[in-house]
């Protein structure tokens, strides 16, 4: 059975669904990346997430050729994201940058394309200090040409989202930030939607897929007994529990995964909802603790944590 996911209108005026198919893996098989996004569009989804950086753009764009060619979706049906590298944050670079991700993609255009960090880098990875407002005055020129529907931004935090929005024509359409329950972000999300920027959760999981060796042991996510009576109350997984806490909170999720029950299961939370006391239990798993902490980075300019 195909689901049918609602959707959030961005302030371009476009709308996105909410929950998004998320590709990024460390280590995979070339063809588990096309596999997995025929599987979803097989499924239901219509939000596909990628990024230049991932390596994976052709085979994501293997995949939705074949599903459109099939005829089981449209191009017009399809909500693909991608995004900007930080050693291509010259202004000048962004356009030929995006050409070639639409190139590998076998797209015209893409819905939606975000500066994956607000760090700026050169080919040696040193860096290279680029004002990621230059950045996005190459990223307000695609939407002119029509090659992006929608931009945004990722990782930025408040102070550079502030910055950004003072002097954007083109404001930000989203901020994807990590967000879960055991890194619940309130403030920045709160931040973003005062100001009509839609939070977008990666690593929607957060210590459920991800666990550092000084959080061993407080993974409670998979180990809490509440969070399984919730699970249990609902016939649900603890998974699908934390990503319908996050849409309840009004924040589009892009879980990933390769394996076609959790591509399934990850887009079966629609037919349930949380009370405002169980929305309040799986809030209080918050530890801050980021599972992308970027501290490679940590002494560039724009560093955004």
């Amino acid at each position: 059975m195909v689901v049918k996911v609602p959707t959030v209108k961005l302030t371009s005026g476009y709308v996105m669904p909410v929950v998004g198919l998320g590709t990024y893996a460390r280590k995979a098989d070339p063809g588990q990346f096309r596999q997995g996004v025929e599987w979803g569009i097989e499924l239901g989804y219509r939000h596909i997430d990628t990024a230049a950086i991932y390596k994976n753009e052709e085979e994501v764009g293997q995949g939705i050729s074949n599903k459109i060619k099939e005829g089981v979706v449209t191009r017009g049906e399809l909500f693909i994201t991608t995004k900007l590298w930080c050693d291509r944050h010259a202004e000048a670079d962004v356009l030929p940058t995006l050409k070639e991700s639409l190139n590998r993609l076998q797209l015209d255009y893409v819905d939606l394309y975000l500066i994956h960090w607000p760090v700026s880098i050169n080919k040696n990875g040193e860096d290279a200090e680029v004002d990621y407002l230059e950045t996005w005055k190459g990223m307000e020129s695609l939407v002119k040409m029509g090659l992006a529907k929608s931009i945004g931004v990722s990782n930025f935090n408040e102070e550079q989202l502030g910055r950004l929005l003072a002097v954007a024509n083109i404001k930000p359409a989203v901020n994807q930030i990590e967000i879960n329950p055991t890194f619940t972000q309130h403030a920045l999300v709160d931040f973003c939607k005062s100001h009509s920027v839609v939070p977008v959760a990666y690593t929607p999981l957060g210590l459920i897929s991800e666990a550092r060796p000084e959080f061993i042991g407080k993974d409670v996510i998979k180990t809490d007994p509440k969070l399984g009576e919730l699970a249990e109350k609902y016939g649900k997984t603890r998974a699908q529990i934390a990503l319908r806490y996050l849409v309840q909170r009004g924040i589009p999720v892009v879980p990933k995964s390769f394996t076609k029950s959790r591509i399934a299961e990850n887009l079966d939370i629609f037919n349930f909802e949380l009370t405002d006391k169980e929305m309040a239990i799986v809030d209080g798993y918050n530890l801050d603790h980021r599972c992308v902490p970027g501290t490679a980075w940590a002494k560039l300019k724009y560093f955004p944590f």
